[in-house]
């Protein structure tokens, strides 16, 4: 299971740092997180009074959170002195981290952050926060969390669909400081309904950017089939690959299920019931920021998302499929309905989503959610800590490891050669149009959510078409987003590269088999750790590591190829 959330900057007036500081936190346990820019002018940015006060921050994942709280209300709240940081206490770059394993960054993530945040509001002193300072400063948060030490997380950002501001926060050209941090987010807007789509549909055509949330559709429908029930009506936002309407402060529970690897419908329903099981679980358990608790605790929600679409299409038919989810549907709601009696709890507001998936897909050797794959033989890049212990193995096994663009000081990509088999098409003989009506087909027979997916086009030949195409699937998505298709690639290090046979024997031959027992791959407990890092000279450090490093969020699919 996965958790995701939204945090809304609605309120930024009242409670200045709470946004940020919720994402903060949420990042550094692996909640990818989502956020709006509605805060912007809600509030003036003050000039800190000196002297500056002295903070000593503690080595924890609270003490790095709470030192970005202090320094952001000096800038935000009056009458609030400058901070100076005294980061003496937390652990040095390359010791163990204890309890979760990995090696410690040390400080300098943070003072970078500290560091930068501190420009950026300087330079806005005296002025109503700006939609730009909103987004550079969640960023700037995202690449500390990343590069601080073995954490994943992702952002989406939400913002006007008619701000050129918001627009051009990717136009490296007109803000080229960004580059540095601003990969850290999807951009989406929020879409409305007959609205005009051209010049969003221009910068679309350039790098894939924004993507679109239709809020009314989210709010209006669970799945649709064209009658609005407005069961979810306090949504504000969704989760960074956009599967998940959420309200503000709302954690949300994603499981996966791959109805191919299923030989007959009853069995696949086995499934659906321990997945949805397991999910319903999850939300009884408690979380540590109130407001959370409470929405979360009204509303269960639940993703329960399918993938591997792409091969039962193709083996199976379009019509199988259209059975199998509404039967599914189905056997979610009754069991819904009788563990939300049986545990004396409310019923989840929303059960179904499709994810974008990736790693996990992989692993069960299915297409990832809805998507075609790239093309039968595909490039899969994985980014990883600079530190983590398999590293070495995978290098000497022969994998192309190499730094990851805007990051290269914390963090480094795999490459991997894969071979998807024969019969299912590449995403490159699939046509935009296509792709669109099954993404409207799954948001109408499966999912009550949302359906994440990235229609990747032709831009010469289907560009063009784009705001037609959206003037039509406005009414039938909660959200889009779209990805050209270049030879080059829209980014660096796409985490999927199309390549020919040729090539993919090519990078096979460079392997050779890695350890086959897992202890082997990646030590976990804490001697065993030491045993295996001797030769790297990496001591223990006495204190008790508060800090989380679960890939608890995949990073969107092809769109979010830079982050």
């Amino acid at each position: 299971a996965e958790y995701m959330g939204f945090i809304s900057t609605e309120n930024i007036g009242e409670k200045p740092d709470e946004p940020f500081v919720f994402l903060m936190d949420a990042a550094m346990l692996g909640v990818g997180v989502g956020f709006d820019t509605e805060g912007a002018g809600k509030l003036v940015v003050k000039e800190p009074k000196q002297p500056a006060e002295k903070h000593v921050i503690e080595d924890t994942r609270e003490g790095w959170v709470t030192s970005v709280s202090v320094l952001l209300q000096s800038f935000f709240k009056p009458n609030m002195h400058a901070v100076e940081f005294d980061y003496s206490k937390v652990r040095p770059a390359g010791q163990l981290l204890k309890t979760f394993g990995g090696v410690s960054s040390g400080p300098q993530p943070l003072i970078n952050l500290h560091q930068q945040l501190s420009s950026i509001l300087q330079k806005s002193k005296d002025s109503p926060i700006s939609v730009t300072v909103i987004v550079d400063i969640m960023n700037l948060i995202g690449k500390c969390v990343v590069a601080g030490n073995v954490r994943r997380t992702a952002e989406i950002a939400f913002g006007d669909a008619e701000s050129s501001e918001f627009l051009d926060l990717k136009n490296y050209e007109a803000n080229p400081q960004r580059a540095d941090y601003g990969w850290t987010s999807n951009n989406s807007v929020f879409a409305r309904i007959g609205m005009d789509y051209k010049k969003a549909s221009e910068r679309i055509q350039i790098n894939g950017e924004p993507g679109f949330a239709w809020l009314n559709n989210m709010q209006a429908f669970s799945r649709m089939k064209g009658r609005a029930d407005f069961r979810d009506q306090r949504v504000k936002g969704g989760n960074p690959c956009l599967e998940q309407s959420l309200e503000s402060s709302e954690l949300c529970c994603l499981v996966e299920t791959f109805p191919f690897h299923h030989d007959d419908l009853e069995d696949y329903k086995l499934t659906l019931r321990s997945a949805f099981m397991y999910a319903k679980t999850v939300t009884l358990i408690t979380v540590h920021w109130p407001a959370t608790r409470e929405v979360m605790y009204r509303n269960r929600r639940i993703g329960c998302s399918v993938s591997g679409i792409a091969q039962f299409i193709t083996n199976r038919s379009l019509h199988t499929l259209q059975q199998w989810l509404e039967e599914g549907y189905l056997e979610l709601v009754q069991q819904d309905r009788m563990l939300s009696e049986l545990w004396a709890i409310p019923r989840s507001v929303k059960l179904t989503s499709v994810k974008p998936s990736g790693t996990i897909s992989l692993l069960a050797g299915a297409t990832p959610g809805i998507h075609f794959p790239e093309s039968r033989f595909y490039i899969r890049r994985i980014r990883m800590n600079k530190t983590f212990p398999l590293l070495n193995k995978l290098r000497k096994a022969g994998y192309t490891v190499e730094p990851a663009v805007g990051s290269e000081d914390s963090t480094v990509v795999v490459e991997v050669p894969v071979d998807v088999g024969n019969g299912i098409r590449g995403v490159a003989d699939v046509s935009m149009w296509e792709q669109l009506a099954l993404a409207a087909f799954m948001q109408r027979h499966w999912a009550d959510n949302q359906v994440s997916a990235t229609i990747t086009f032709d831009p010469a030949l289907e560009g063009k078409h784009i705001e037609h195409a959206l003037q039509y699937y406005q009414y039938q998505l909660k959200g889009i987003s779209f990805l050209p298709r270049h030879d080059y690639g829209a980014f660096p290090q796409m985490p999927y590269e199309q390549i020919n046979e040729e090539r993919y024997n090519a990078e096979v031959a460079k392997l050779s088999s890695l350890p086959r027992q897992a202890s082997e791959l990646l030590p976990r407990t804490h001697s065993s750790i030491l045993r295996s890092t001797e030769e790297q000279n990496l001591t223990t450090h006495k204190m008790e590591d508060a800090f989380c490093d679960g890939d608890a969020c995949e990073r969107k699919s092809r769109l979010q190829a830079s982050s």
